[in-house]
């Protein structure tokens, strides 16, 4: 595949970067205003995925991960802005085909739902998901703190992300439910999702 580049080394781009980085919000929409477009234009998807995505769910995801993960980018290095953006997305378009690869090959009976087991279940299943995808935490705790603890993190994820992790994860609605609850595609949830597992497990492992 292609890439498309677009210069950045302009003293306003420069300090937009710098700007973005240091938490102007109004800098990184005008960046992300800037190239984005470019990153969306040099998004392959396999012709047997695009029922169940598009490059549009791509970047509606890496751009709610551009925000929170600004302050992650080297603001000398603002000509790379661009492929830094690209890089996000090429992760999350890897994520929803992986994702969506493992729902395609799935036979027989569908995954026991959290919706047939009781609240605290539900939550330990998830518990068990992001000790999975994270490292242990640095000490042992209860298994109510560690149920408090998930709580406060779920809190603290951007809407979309706390929205699925409940929806799905909780209350064991299936991926095509949440899709249309929110109005996005199969593939943009299980984008979404494997963001938010992600920001959980972090977020308990920095509380731990």
């Amino acid at each position: 595949m292609g890439s498309i580049v677009v210069e950045e080394s302009s003293q306003e781009d420069a300090s937009l970067v710098a700007a973005a980085v240091g938490g102007d919000l109004e800098a990184l929409s005008e960046l992300l205003a800037h190239v984005g477009p470019a990153v969306e234009a040099g998004l392959s998807i396999h012709r047997r995925w695009r029922g169940l995505l598009d490059p549009s769910d791509v970047m509606q995801v890496t751009y709610l991960e551009a925000f929170l993960a600004i302050r992650s980018f080297d603001k000398r290095s603002p000509g790379h802005f661009q492929a830094w953006l690209r890089r996000l997305a090429e992760n999350n378009l890897q994520d929803a085909i992986r994702a969506l690869s493992r729902r395609k090959r799935s036979a027989g009976p569908p995954p026991l739902s959290v919706t047939t087991m009781a609240s605290s279940d539900s939550r330990e299943v998830l518990l068990a998901t992001l000790i999975a995808t994270s490292s242990t935490p640095s000490r042992p705790v209860r298994r109510d703190e560690a149920f408090t603890r998930l709580e406060a993190a779920i809190a603290r994820l951007p809407a979309d992300y706390a929205t699925v992790i409940r929806a799905h994860d909780l209350q064991g609605a299936s991926i095509d439910a949440v899709a249309e609850q929110l109005g996005r595609s199969v593939g943009a949830i299980h984008m979404l999702r494997a963001r938010a597992l992600q920001r959980l497990a972090d977020l308990l492992h920095s509380s731990a």
